[in-house]
């Protein structure tokens, strides 16, 4: 068998266990399509300062692996939101991502562990959260800077169980209290 596998490997052929698959698709290679739902908003706040991205999720192993691979711009104010459940020692590499990002390492409750500014395209070096985390969300390379984000800061979305209500629903919701207590 190792006779076998070892050709394989050296004419490309076998997929190396990072890029393997349910599907037995490889979702890191260009050609392949990895479906991503549409983006949600993710709002990062620093100080007084918030701040909306409109980010799509990575949460399948296919999307996780695939990531912003083979894009060739991101965007000012988009991204993607990676959630790992459980909260894990997340590390990220920039191998076929064509363009450089900042990285955000997210705790469970949504706090900024960990800020990577300017992440090298197509670089092979491991960027690790060193903490476990529930989510990275990746931004256009110089965004985090640019909003002031940095580590204590939070980050605001359904999977960190913080996404919040728009003003006006809150507004409502404080309205109905209001009048259910003057019912008698």
């Amino acid at each position: 068998m190792r006779t076998l596998i070892l050709p394989l490997l050296a004419l490309g052929l076998a997929q190396p266990v990072w890029a393997q698959s349910e599907t037995g698709v490889d979702p890191t290679a260009r050609e392949t399509v990895v479906e991503f739902g549409a983006p949600q908003p993710v709002i990062l706040r620093s100080g007084e300062a918030e701040h909306t991205i409109m980010a799509e999720l990575a949460t399948t192993p296919e999307q996780m692996q695939r990531g912003m691979m083979w894009r060739e711009s991101v965007p000012e104010g988009t991204g993607m939101l990676f959630h790992y459940v459980p909260a894990q020692r997340a590390s990220m590499w920039m191998e076929n991502t064509l363009v450089d990002l900042d990285l955000l390492f997210i705790d469970e409750n949504g706090t900024v562990v960990k800020v990577i500014a300017y992440a090298q395209s197509e670089s092979r070096r491991s960027l690790p959260a060193n903490a476990e985390v529930s989510g990275v969300l990746e931004l256009a390379a110089g965004q985090a800077i640019e909003m002031g984000i940095r580590p204590g800061d939070s980050v605001h979305h359904a999977i960190f169980g913080n996404a919040d209500l728009p003003a006006d629903a809150e507004d409502a919701d404080v309205a109905a209290e209001d009048g259910a207590e003057d019912t008698p």
